[in-house]
């Protein structure tokens, strides 16, 4: 961190201008993710507010930025189409408090241990999803209720096309202005507007085509006061929480909105040199940004990673960006809802095309195969096709079955002793045991808990075994510390480990 960062002066200058770009990245987002998941644009930018201002000043993770989740559509189209709207509040207020509680009994570090294989899959899964759901938001249609009908229908949704310019060749026109805008701009930006997000610019030109030559298309709908889109619990919702159904999907969201949040939190700490995340704390802001989530009727939330990368790389340094953030999204929706109106339907399924193809990280799943051989790729295989031909949970649950395969050849000897010693040459780290994902909580805490700045070697003479769960939390563990200059060392790994590690 620079020292004109310590000053006051210096990081107010610079959380001010990255929750500006944070802003930006996040209003076309908030708004798409809700129409993806078949609720008013306006239950996102609530949930956008909520997550910048109270989990922002609560957050275990100073840099993450909390809002709704690409990651959770999929699960909350379903939701609001088997239960109704009215049966969200209730689910998200039970998941908040089984996040809230979670962070309370720190089992934070369990989430931790779910296979990336598993995560990677559902994230590709829900990618997929996203993608050929919000195809045919750009024909300014209606999304259908599942993933294989969503697929059987865009054969139809292509013949359909015609010469003539009606409205469903003007909104599929506006779409694709809008992804070519976006991806041009990522390619051509010039170096002075590198913090201008290509999200933003594809929906303002879409906008201004269609303001500008009063195209008749889909536009976004919200209401004149953001206060008018807050739906406060009704009379019977408490027995709403005996509901298995609902019960289920509450224990649901919050499982699956954890690990998201963690696993971006993860990925946050690995582009700064500042203060770490607290696994914990993290969670327990994020059951109450879900109990309040749930109370305003609001999407739900988890801590994301393109607003949170993007917040990183705009200069922040401490929390204050992330909740400016949220402040300007509620500004903005306050004195500026006219212009919210005039952005076509079809630009903002475009952003969510676009984001669901990046979800789609096929680079990860060559590097399990490469890196660890057939069973990781399989599990990430599996859940991805689970997650689109039935449904997220049934795909999580698969993938984590499959997961504990790796602990068979291990089963009689689970037990991972983590050893700690200082000498004049620095710390030394000795692994005893099978290091799998049963022990990653207790390997991931005594990692952590190096103090910075020390030279350290990590003897794994007497480590039996290393599954993937293990081996990349090791690997980005490594890779971070000596980024921030330190000297790490592997002693008595096996070639494999040592290619990792030195990756």
């Amino acid at each position: 961190m620079s020292s004109e960062a310590t000053k006051p002066a210096g990081w107010m200058a610079r959380d001010f201008t990255a929750s500006i770009v944070v802003f930006l990245v996040a209003m076309p987002l908030c708004m798409g993710i809700a129409i993806a998941s078949g609720v008013p644009p306006e239950k996102g930018l609530i949930t956008g507010i909520i997550g910048g201002i109270v989990v922002g000043a609560l957050a275990g993770s100073p840099l993450q930025v909390s809002g709704p989740a690409a990651g959770l559509a999929v699960i909350v189209f379903e939701l609001v189409r088997d239960q109704g709207l009215s049966a969200l509040g209730p689910i998200l207020m039970m998941a908040g408090i089984i996040q809230f509680l979670a962070g309370v009994f720190r089992v934070g570090g369990w989430f931790r241990a779910i296979s990336p294989a598993v995560v990677h899959g559902m994230l590709a899964g829900i990618g997929v999803l996203i993608v050929i759901g919000q195809f045919h938001v750009l024909f300014d249609a209606t999304p259908l209720s599942s993933g294989l009908a969503n697929l059987a229908a865009i054969p139809g949704r292509l013949l359909g096309l015609s010469p003539d310019i009606r409205q469903t060749e003007l909104a599929l026109a506006l779409g694709i202005v809008t992804i070519v805008s976006m991806i041009g701009w990522e390619k051509i930006r010039p170096a002075s507007m590198k913090l201008v997000p290509g999200a933003l610019v594809g929906v303002l030109i879409a906008t201004a085509i269609a303001f500008f030559m009063a195209l008749n298309v889909t536009r976004v709908e919200v209401p004149e006061s953001i206060v008018a889109a807050v739906a406060l619990p009704q009379d019977g919702f408490l027995t709403q929480f005996l509901n298995p159904a609902v019960i289920t999907a509450a224990i649901a969201i919050a499982f699956i909105a954890s690990a998201e949040t963690l696993l971006s939190a993860a990925a946050v700490d690995r582009m700064h040199d500042g203060v770490r995340t607290n696994y914990n704390k993290e969670l327990r802001a994020q059951g109450v940004g879900n109990l309040l989530c749930g109370a305003a009727g609001a999407l739900p939330m988890t801590g994301v990673i393109v607003r949170s990368s993007a917040n990183v790389q705009a200069g922040a340094v401490t929390r204050a960006s992330a909740i400016l953030h949220g402040a300007w999204i509620l500004a903005f929706v306050a004195l500026l809802p006219w212009m919210l109106r005039e952005i076509p339907m079809a630009a903002l399924g475009a952003v969510l095309v676009v984001t669901g193809v990046k979800l789609v990280n096929l680079d990860h799943a060559k590097h399990l195969f490469k890196d660890y051989g057939i069973l990781p790729a399989l599990i990430w295989a599996v859940t991805l096709i689970l997650v689109v031909t039935m449904d997220l949970l049934t795909g999580v649950l698969v993938g984590i079955g499959l997961s504990l395969i790796e602990l068979l050849p291990n089963l009689r000897r689970l037990r991972l002793k983590v050893d700690e010693t200082e000498t004049e040459q620095g710390r030394t780290l000795t692994l005893d045991g099978a290091a799998t994902m049963v022990s990653l909580p207790k390997l991931s805490e005594r990692l952590d808990a190096m103090p910075n700045g020390s030279n350290v070697r990590i003897d794994m003479s007497r480590c039996t075994a290393i599954d993937h769960t293990c081996s990349e939390l090791l690997r980005d563990w490594c890779s971070r510390r000596r980024a921030a200059g330190d000297t790490v060392t592997l002693d008595g790994a096996n070639d494999r480990m040592n290619k990792l590690a030195a990756a």
